[in-house]
């Protein structure tokens, strides 16, 4: 039975890893987790499998740790360069010796893109900076994932041990469009860095499926009450979810009288769904060697809220009967748990958690306090997590087509075009873009898209015809080719301008909308008729601008279109017909030319009209000639008139 179960659940990850959107294959550690029948609930089989992929930023091959994890090398990232740290004995883990690092000259955001299957996810990066340009500073920058920034690194984040050992940090994110995308921001012209990076799907139902309410978990503490650290690439002692447990000595005010239980006991309920808190956890506790109050002082930003979990596991022998050991849990000099009594709840060896959430608080540190009425306190774990709000993203078609855009205008890596074009918010959008909140407020669209004079050599991308919420769009002054996309101009664009580029082919009927008040498209190679529509924007109050260009016909300033031209609506045989009459007519002029200079030559008969006929003739002929510049003009009020009486149809005279 586990043997057939064991294969289909590895099918189901596989096929999970193609569908993320990855372009090649790489290499990955996907593991299957199969846990005795005892040990496992039926209805929660599906969330054993785990999608987890470590990089080891700035490495330059796989390999596999102690602990038999699989790390791949540098990949995915968008931009910066490969940095060897230059005190590499001192890393006691092969992943934290190299990092990438992104100057500034490469955009002031930078991200890491991959493609993972949709859920919610552990993810942890190391950060350090070991002087490793010998400038001495250690740069300032912020981190975001999907588009809500997560930590900031500045002057009190990189203490002295952080800048030469390093530091992890940790989040849980819900990920809903197949790519998990980590960014990187430059503040002032600092260089961002990052050691290290891991994702590793979880439960999507853990911590009380708060992640399911635009939540991210920023970790701000997490520890054991045991001696040392453990978890995942920590210890042998693993966690599956991939975290790290620290030890508690950094945020205890009583190690004095600290005393460390251990038993090698099995702890029933440990490693079960939806949160697999280890086993390991609950065989270790922190108790103190007299009844007194145990504190522990956690630093947090007083502006989030905070969800507190309590880990306990009565492993005391000597505690046999409920009301042997009682306390209470005080949480910023509030009791929020009273008279909890571990034994009294689930016996002995057994897992019993409670949960918290620190709300409107005002002090940069907060206080938890076990104080007792029977006994010494005792704690397994305590885990304090940050409850991020999740950011405004772009409007996904926003975000596809800002990419599309990207890829066919070849956008250079200065611009810094990556992760979302808007978000976050406090950062600078894309270099060129403009974003306001939609009518909900709860998304983020473009409305204006600058990029003149940036040298940009590519084409533009039918994908931008997506954009329906840009104002106005300027991409003159470059090198950009090929042809305008039809459908740009509809929906709510007022302003185009194409001017100066290498653009060919006719312009789009799209181009004439009713909402368009400025369309500027000299100095390129356009071809072919311009529309009744299109220039009325300018005889109506707004600014066309069509000079400069290969071949453009149809309305007044311009010459009018042949009737062979290949935009015209007439069909093959019309064309071949009027070109055969075209050519027999010149031949049958050229025949009655000639017959008439032989007659005049041989004095037969000489024609020739009356004076008066001939005179009126020649008036009537240069008063034509003389009123025609009125008739082609584009300025006089009449012309416009005559214009749109015509309806767009071929004038000329």
């Amino acid at each position: 039975m586990w043997g057939d179960l064991s294969i289909a659940l590895v099918c189901s990850a596989i096929s999970l890893d193609c569908l993320s959107k990855l372009h090649h294959c790489y290499l990955i550690d996907l593991k299957l987790y199969i846990l005795s029948a005892d040990k496992i609930d039926s209805h929660v089989l599906s969330s054993i499998i785990d999608f987890t992929i470590r990089i080891d930023c700035g490495g330059s091959s796989n390999f596999t740790n102690e602990f038999n994890q699989t790390w791949i090398a540098d990949q995915f990232y968008t931009g910066g360069i490969k940095v060897q740290l230059p005190d590499q004995q001192k890393f006691k883990f092969s992943q934290e010796k190299t990092l990438r690092s992104f100057p500034i000259t490469g955009g002031k955001k930078n991200c890491y893109e991959v493609g993972v299957p949709n859920g919610v996810y552990y993810v942890r990066m190391f950060f350090v900076y070991d002087n490793y340009d010998n400038e001495t500073h250690a740069p300032s920058f912020d981190v975001s994932i999907e588009g809500t920034v997560v930590f900031s690194w500045g002057s009190e984040a990189w203490t002295e041990d952080n800048i030469k050992f390093g530091a992890y940090s940790d989040v849980f994110t819900p990920i809903e469009d197949s790519v998990a995308t980590i960014c990187f921001y430059s503040i002032g012209t600092d260089s961002p860095l990052v050691g290290a990076l891991e994702l590793v799907q979880v439960d999507p139902n853990c911590y009380n499926k708060v992640l399911h309410e635009n939540i991210l978990l920023v970790n701000y503490g997490r520890f054991t009450g045991g001696s040392s650290s453990f978890g995942a690439g920590m210890s042998k002692e693993t966690d599956i979810t991939g975290r790290a447990w620290d030890t508690d000595l950094d945020f205890t005010q009583s190690a004095a009288n600290r005393v460390v239980l251990t038993t090698d006991q099995g702890i029933k309920n440990a490693n079960r769904a939806p949160n697999y808190f280890p086993m390991y956890l609950y065989q270790r506790a922190h108790t103190l060697s007299y009844e007194d109050t145990l504190e522990f002082l956690l630093p947090i930003d007083p502006k989030l809220d905070y969800m507190l979990w309590f880990h306990f596991a009565e492993i005391d022998p000597k505690i046999s009967a409920s009301r042997q050991r009682v306390f209470d849990i005080v949480v910023s000099g509030k009791i929020v748990f009273h008279n909890v009594d571990i034994y009294k709840e689930v016996g002995n060896y057994a897992v019993y958690d409670l949960q918290f959430t620190a709300r409107n608080l005002t002090n940069a540190t907060l206080s938890v306090k076990l104080v007792p009425h029977t006994g010494a306190p005792l704690i397994s774990g305590l885990e304090n997590y940050a409850l991020l709000p999740k950011e405004v993203p772009t409007d996904p078609i926003d975000v596809k087509a800002m990419r599309a855009i990207k890829r066919s205008l070849l956008i250079p890596e200065r611009m810094g075009w990556n992760g979302d074009p808007c978000a976050p918010q406090n950062w600078d959008a894309w270099e060129g873009v403009t974003c306001n909140h939609g009518e909900s407020k709860e998304i983020l669209i473009l409305t204006h898209l600058v990029l003149s004079n940036q040298g940009l050599q590519g084409s533009i991308d039918s994908e931008i015809t997506g954009l329906k919420h840009l104002l106005s769009l300027n991409l003159s002054n470059n090198l950009i080719k090929g042809g305008i996309p039809e459908g740009l101009g509809k929906g709510l664009l007022r302003v185009v301008d194409l001017s100066f580029n290498q653009l060919s082919g006719p312009i789009p009927r799209s181009l004439s909308s009713s909402n368009l008040r400025t369309v500027l498209l000299n100095g390129n190679r356009l071809s072919g008729e311009v529309s009744e529509a299109l220039y009325s924007i300018g005889v109506t109050g707004g600014y066309v601008n069509l000079s400069d260009n290969d071949a453009l016909c149809g309305v007044p300033s311009l010459p009018a279109c042949s009737l062979l031209w290949e935009g015209s609506h007439m069909s093959i045989g019309s064309k071949v017909a009027i070109a055969f009459g075209v050519i027999a007519g010149v031949a049958l002029t050229l025949v009655a030319a000639y017959i008439i200079i032989k007659r005049k030559n041989s004095e037969d008969y000489k024609f020739g009209l009356p004076h008066k006929l001939a005179s009126s003739g020649r008036g009537t002929r240069y008063n034509r000639q003389k009123s025609r510049p009125k008739y082609e003009g584009d300025s006089s009020p009449y012309v416009r008139n005559i214009f749109n009486r015509l309806g767009g149809r071929d004038h000329s005279i």
